[in-house]
C-alpha cells in the first residue's frame, strides 16, 4: 500500500511510519503548511492519513485557539477540496480526531455512538470530523480515530511526566477522580493500520479499560518503583494552562465499542500491562 502521511513528525506519526514500513508499505510524508506539496504527495496514493494539528496542550490564548481550529478544520477543508479534483485520488482518507469530541464528565460513559459535547474542544472535533467526512463525496472511504491519552516513553504526555515521577515528585492531579481514556502507542498505531486496511467510520483510539487519574498515578508510580506523594492542585494547573487545564483536570470515560466490533483486538487492555511493557523496553 502507498500511504501519504500528513503530520508525520509528531509522536504518533513517527510510530506509524515505522509500523507501515515494517510491514512493507510505502510511506510519503508531507506537511499541510505547504498545501501544494501536500497535494502532490497525495496524488496517486492509496490512502492519506492526516495527523496534522496545532498542539492542544498549551495555554489557550485567542490566537492559539484560532490556530488549533484552523489546523484541524480550515487546512483539511482546502486539502480535501483539492483531492476531489485529482485524476488519481486516494481511495481512503483516515483522519485523526480526539476524545475531546465527547466533552467532559466524571460520571458518564461515552463510546462512538455518543453525542458531542459543547465545549471548545468538542466543537473543534465536530468541525474537524465534518471536514473529513467530505472526502466521502469524492469517492474516498473515510475513517476517523478519536484518540485518547497515547502512552509512550518517547513522546506525548507520558514522556513529560516521566522525569517528575522518576524523581519521586509525582502525584494525583486535581481531584484524582477524572477519567483518563488512555491507550498504548502500539495499539493506537494498530487502530490506524486497522483503518487503513478497511475499517471505516468513527473508531475510538482508547483502551477498553479507562482509569481515573488516581489509579493512573498509582500504576505509574508502581511501575517506576517511585512514591507518588505530591499532588498537583487544580488551581495550580489552572494558573499554568488557563482554560486548557480542562485537558488534565477533567476527563471522560471512553470505551472503544465500535473499534472492537470492527475486529480490532487490543494488545494492552489494562494500564498495568501497558506500563509494564513500556518500561521493559
Amino acid at each position: 500500500m502507498n500511504v501519504t502521511l500528513l503530520g508525520a513528525s509528531g509522536f504518533v506519526g513517527r510510530h506509524l511510519i515505522a509500523a507501515l514500513r515494517n510491514r512493507g508499505d510505502s510511506v510519503t510524508t508531507a506537511s499541510l503548511r505547504d498545501p501544494a506539496a501536500a497535494l502532490r504527495a497525495c496524488e496517486g496514493a492509496d490512502a492519506v492519513v492526516n495527523l496534522a494539528g496545532e498542539p492542544v496542550a498549551q495555554r489557550w490564548t485567542p490566537d492559539t485557539k484560532a490556530k488549533i481550529r484552523s489546523s484541524r478544520v480550515d487546512a483539511p477543508r482546502a486539502l480535501i477540496e483539492a483531492l476531489g479534483k485529482l485524476e488519481r485520488k486516494p481511495s481512503a482518507y483516515v483522519s485523526a480526531s480526539a476524545v475531546g469530541y465527547y466533552g467532559t464528565s466524571e460520571t458518564a460513559t461515552f463510546d462512538e455512538s455518543s453525542p458531542p459535547g459543547t465545549d471548545f474542544l468538542a466543537e473543534v472535533c465536530v468541525a474537524w470530523e465534518a471536514e473529513a467526512d467530505k472526502a466521502a463525496a469524492h469517492g474516498m472511504r473515510v475513517a476517523k480515530v478519536r484518540t485518547g491519552l497515547a502512552l509512550g516513553t518517547d513522546g506525548g504526555a507520558l514522556a513529560k511526566l516521566l522525569p517528575v515521577f522518576k524523581l519521586g515528585g509525582g502525584g494525583i492531579v486535581a481531584s484524582g477522580r477524572q477519567w483518563y481514556p488512555w491507550i498504548h502507542i502500539d495499539d493506537l498505531v494498530g487502530i490506524y493500520l486497522h483503518a487503513l486496511d478497511g475499517a471505516d467510520g468513527v473508531l475510538d483510539g482508547t483502551a477498553p479499560n479507562p482509569v481515573r487519574n488516581a489509579d493512573f498515578t498509582r500504576a505509574l508510580g508502581a511501575a517506576l518503583h517511585r512514591p507518588t506523594l505530591f499532588p498537583a492542585p487544580a488551581f495550580a494547573i489552572g494558573l499554568l494552562l488557563g482554560e486548557a487545564a480542562v485537558v488534565v483536570t477533567e476527563g471522560q470515560r471512553v470505551l472503544p465499542t465500535r473499534t472492537i466490533q470492527t475486529g480490532y483486538r487490543f494488545t494492552y487492555e489494562t494500564i498495568d500491562r501497558a506500563f509494564a511493557a513500556l518500561f521493559a523496553r
